[in-house]
């Protein structure tokens, strides 16, 4: 970890509304974790993390699909594997702070939609006895805050993402995948939450995948879904600064747009299926709760179908 991204924000005053948004998401997001979240993703993730144990001999009721069938042909008797649960995981949230991300069409913007994500899965986690750290980028790694454990230092990953304000404007998750292999050691989950403009990362998106579970987690503006019908306008690239003049009026600039838009959507899908990332799409207009519920139960028939 580099000595900037560890230090960044160490020791600097929180601006009050910052700690009053932090209160109301923590307010907002409480009976959420209690009542819908801890017991989808402790079925998700905490059932699935299974230590192998020991063989036994087969009891009536035990499942058919735990039986050894080497052991038992060895002993000419039925044995089952026996497995333990993995108490305690490890999750990290590597969240997109660049130009792209302070926008929004709708009241809740993309900084604000991933902090409030990052309330629910921190402290989600938190309640499943798991530690969480952060990670935070741009075109660089701007903010590091390594897993732990407890309600507080989960509020405090909260406050990170509410109050970040990155250096550059740029994107680059290809060098945050990297940083994020390197920083851990043992198979994690990574959630990573995104607008997914950036430059290829799929080779550095592929490493992480290898050896993590990774999510993908597209925060979908319905602003850039489509360009609005509203003759010559000045448009303003968040990362770049680079000015463009757009004659949306026209049916043919339009049509382009969407043929654009919709090809990189479907470049997508195909590189995270190739991978093997599941992928989570959150429209800001209807926020995250339905889509991560709908996650977490897709997952949890896909493990057991198998």
């Amino acid at each position: 970890m580099t000595r900037a991204a560890a230090d960044h924000g160490r020791g600097a005053a929180v601006p009050p509304d910052v700690l009053r948004q932090v209160r109301r998401i923590e307010l907002r997001t409480r009976g959420l974790v209690n009542s819908r979240f801890t017991g989808e993703y402790h079925s998700v993730f905490k059932g699935m993390g299974m230590e192998f144990a020991e063989v036994r001999e087969y009891q009536p009721g035990d499942e058919v699909r735990t039986i050894d069938w080497n052991v038992s042909a060895r002993m000419r008797k039925l044995f089952v594997k026996r497995f333990v649960e993995e108490r305690e995981l490890t999750v990290l949230l590597l969240v997109d702070t660049s130009g792209s991300s302070r926008g929004g069409a709708v009241d809740q913007d993309k900084q604000g939609m991933a902090a409030e994500l990052a309330a629910v899965l921190a402290l989600t986690a938190t309640r499943n006895n798991d530690r969480v750290g952060l990670l935070l980028h741009s075109d660089r790694v701007e903010h590091v805050v390594p897993p732990k454990k407890g309600r507080r230092h989960a509020l405090r990953l909260v406050r990170d993402v509410l109050a970040a304000r990155a250096q550059q404007r740029g994107t680059d998750l290809g060098a945050a995948c990297d940083y994020a292999a390197r920083l851990l050691p043992h198979r994690s989950i990574v959630f990573v939450v995104s607008d997914f403009v950036a430059p290829d990362f799929e080779r550095p998106l592929t490493r992480l995948s290898r050896r993590h579970d990774v999510v993908a987690v597209v925060l979908d503006d319905p602003g850039e879904r489509e360009l609005p019908n509203v003759g010559v306008a000045r448009l303003i690239d968040p990362e770049t600064g680079a000015l463009a003049e757009v004659d949306t009026a026209s049916p043919a600039v339009r049509a382009r747009y969407a043929a654009r838009l919709r090809a990189e959507r479907e470049a997508r899908q195909a590189m995270l299926r190739r991978l093997g990332v599941d992928e989570v799409v959150v429209p800001l207009e209807a926020g995250y709760v339905e889509a991560m519920l709908r996650f977490f139960r897709t997952r949890e028939t896909r493990a057991r179908r198998r």
